[in-house]
């Protein structure tokens, strides 16, 4: 089974993913990480206190590059994909982005693959009208 990083890696994470989200995602109140199997599993507390999955980030052994899974809400699990880069690897903050650029409707930071886009949805509660 693969392994967490250590607690003092883990403390990082969700200290760059807190401020990533204070800076460019006003929607969220703050980002919680937890941690099981080798895998970050990132959701997003909206200001009106709902919790709101995001992301799996896979711990590949380094702090600056983890490997990005989308959660899809229409399969109520996570699908590996791509960042911006075309990499289905990047920075926290990349996996951030992508993760809330799609729920918190700024789609053009995250161009995902078409099967993943169409098989997402956000909550109601985050959507807003063209």
């Amino acid at each position: 089974m693969p392994k967490n990083p250590p607690e003092s890696m883990q403390h990082h994470l969700r200290q760059r993913l807190n401020t990533r989200a204070h800076e460019r995602w006003p929607q969220l109140a703050r980002v919680h990480v937890s941690f099981r199997a080798g895998f970050a599993y990132v959701n997003g507390e909206l200001n009106n206190g709902e919790q709101l999955p995001l992301c799996r980030l896979r711990f590949a052994g380094v702090l600056h590059t983890w490997g990005f899974a989308l959660y899809l809400a229409s399969r109520d699990g996570y699908a590996e994909n791509v960042l911006s880069s075309g990499l289905p690897v990047g920075s926290p903050e990349e996996c951030l982005d992508c993760a809330c650029g799609l729920y918190l409707n700024s789609p053009a930071t995250c161009p995902l693959h078409e099967l993943a886009r169409s098989s997402t949805s956000a909550p109601s509660s985050v959507r807003t009208s063209a």
